[in-house]
């Protein structure tokens, strides 16, 4: 597996690690019912779910628009290389396992520049036999330093499906414009645009809940739809149907994976975070998801 940033110092890591303030990368894993996260964490996580406490339904249909997409362009559309950015910390279905349990040999690079990220890299760096993973610590706006590596384990010559999701509101607005467009310069006709984006015109809690996060040293840019169809009418891309959507309307098919409580009396002794994993996603309102996603092939 290529990639000197695995070859890095656990301990040097570690120092890397701010556990005195949130980390979006590590709520985001509260939100998605993961344990990879510090007190910090948990208290900006409590503090959304003060606003809303539904508000991490957000997320984990933010992850299952991954199922769904990349299950779609392996199965039905043939793609075989995927570039996933801000990929975050390792869950389960990460794009690597969508892709090769369905075609082995699909190749999969993912790019953060979370050292958190990067500790839990060999956990999340195990393709089969037959594809190829690799993992790159740079940052989205280091657009050459991400191709350059990238093209260690991906053929820029064929379809490259890249994948932006949940990470564009952590870039000011036409710096955010500028590495999409640049990125998709870089991808062969074919390649495809994966797309989530934290909306501003969607549920009437999020400025609360971004506040919050605010007030905790977490910064975001919200986009209206308008905002968001713009990375896509800015390169020349119409999204396939149904378009720039509410994350749970675009093309649901009611699979999300379901985690089963040992009990209701386990269930009822946990607090409102660690309840998180337990909740069934296809229980969802309009007013409880504020994130757009599409994709979009390139012509």
């Amino acid at each position: 597996m290529p990639g000197d940033a695995l070859s890095q110092d656990p301990a040097e890591l570690r120092r890397r690690i701010d556990t005195t303030k949130a980390h979006p990368a590590r709520v985001y894993d509260i939100f998605l019912g993961g344990k990879d996260h510090y007190p910090v964490d948990r208290a900006a996580a409590a503090a959304a779910l003060e606003h809303q406490p539904r508000a991490f339904l957000t997320a984990r249909h933010n992850r299952d628009f991954l199922r769904r997409a990349v299950t779609g362009l392996v199965a039905q559309e043939g793609v075989r290389q995927f570039l996933d950015i801000g990929a975050g910390l390792p869950t389960q279905n990460n794009v690597h396992q969508i892709a090769q349990q369905i075609a082995p040999e699909s190749r999969v690079v993912y790019v953060d520049n979370d050292p958190i990220v990067l500790a839990h890299a060999r956990a999340l760096l195990t393709s089969g036999p037959e594809g190829r993973t690799d993992y790159v610590d740079a940052d989205l706006r280091d657009v050459s330093a991400i191709l350059e590596r990238a093209a260690e384990t991906l053929d820029f010559d064929r379809p490259v499906a890249l994948c932006l999701l949940a990470v564009l509101h952590f870039i000011p607005d036409e710096t955010a414009y500028a590495v999409v467009g640049e990125l998709l310069d870089a991808l062969a006709p074919g390649s495809r645009l994966v797309l989530s984006h934290l909306a501003d015109d969607l549920t009437p809690h999020t400025a609360r809940i971004v506040k919050s996060f605010q007030e905790r040293g977490l910064s975001f840019v919200l986009r209206s739809k308008g905002k968001v169809e713009r990375f896509f009418t800015e390169n020349g891309l119409s999204p396939v149907e149904p378009g720039v959507v509410p994350v749970h309307h675009w093309r649901p098919d009611g699979a999300a994976p379901v985690l089963t409580a040992p009990s209701s009396e386990y269930l009822d002794s946990l607090d409102l975070v660690d309840r998180i994993r337990y909740h069934d996603i296809n229980d969802v309102t309009d007013t409880d998801v504020s994130v757009y996603a599409a994709v979009a092939r390139k012509d």
